[in-house]
């Protein structure tokens, strides 16, 4: 049985049938149980899948409800099966994602002094708070990256911070799951097998994730950055939308980062107040 979290296919033009079944083969769900899940007859199911019937609006909801498909790759279904999209792709800024902005600014502000993230499903930067900045400028000079910055190209690129990064390896292994595992809809799309493949192509990056040694008896792994005088162990944490019914409250993500020591909070203050910042610039 194939399951969500080993696969990673793109999806190609193809029908709305096509599509449908390509989602419940990932998820391992046969007609029969779709049928029973959603009060479709398994037989409509099958000339859907196959071609010899165009499913209603409501019909690509229901199979869509029950298969758990991203708002993103549902949109992609309507408009194979010849309808208009039903999900909204506004950008956070716009008029009608006020609430969801005003939120993650909250969030994000609430969470000083220590670094907050806000980030699409590709882990391109969209807001941070003051934190974030000041504490990616103690290592490196973020000007030099033209926005919109991707948080793992920082992390991979052995010129940015990776050279700040503890145990580089088992690091690596780590971010590299996150992505797999976090995809939206536990499914890698192009974009998503894309950045990895971008990621494994820099130097030094461990090609086999299931190597390595035995990580730390540790609710989580920390990153643990180094410099001259200090030595930071942080772990995050991820919010993501309830509910969501737009692309992109469903994509967005918050990364919050705490101290996953006493030793690290600390220090803490006194590593963000030095004034040998390398640059002044945000996310």
């Amino acid at each position: 049985m194939t399951t969500a979290s080993d696969v990673s296919r793109p999806f190609h033009p193809a029908s709305a049938g096509m599509l449908l079944r390509q989602w419940r083969e990932i998820r391992g769900k046969p007609q029969l149980e779709l049928a029973l899940d959603t009060g479709i007859s398994q037989k409509h199911v099958s000339f859907v899948e196959t071609g010899r019937a165009t499913p209603s609006r409501q019909m690509i909801i229901d199979l869509a409800d029950a298969l758990q498909i991203p708002l993103r790759e549902r949109n992609a279904i309507f408009l194979a099966a010849g309808y208009a999209p039903v999900y909204r792709d506004d950008p956070l800024d716009a008029a009608s994602m006020q609430g969801i902005h005003r939120a993650v600014r909250r969030m994000l502000r609430q969470h000083e002094p220590f670094p907050a993230i806000a980030m699409d499903r590709y882990w391109n930067v969209i807001e941070t708070n003051v934190s974030a900045p000041a504490f990616f400028n103690r290592f490196i000079d973020l000007s030099r990256y033209p926005r919109p910055r991707n948080l793992l190209h920082l992390m991979f690129d052995p010129e940015g911070m990776r050279p700040f990064l503890m145990r580089w390896e088992e690091t690596a292994r780590s971010l590299l799951s996150r992505v797999r595992r976090e995809a939206i809809g536990h499914v890698s799309d192009e974009r998503t097998q894309a950045l990895i493949a971008e990621l494994m192509a820099y130097p030094d990056v461990p090609q086999d994730p299931h190597s390595g040694p035995v990580p730390d008896a540790l609710p989580m792994i920390p990153l643990r950055f180094r410099t001259e005088r200090h030595t930071l162990n942080l772990f995050s944490m991820i919010s993501t939308v309830g509910t969501p019914q737009t692309v992109t409250a469903e994509e967005i993500r918050i990364e919050t980062m705490f101290p996953a020591d006493d030793q690290t909070e600390s220090v803490y203050p006194d590593f963000m107040s030095g004034n040998d910042l390398a640059g002044q610039d945000r996310p």
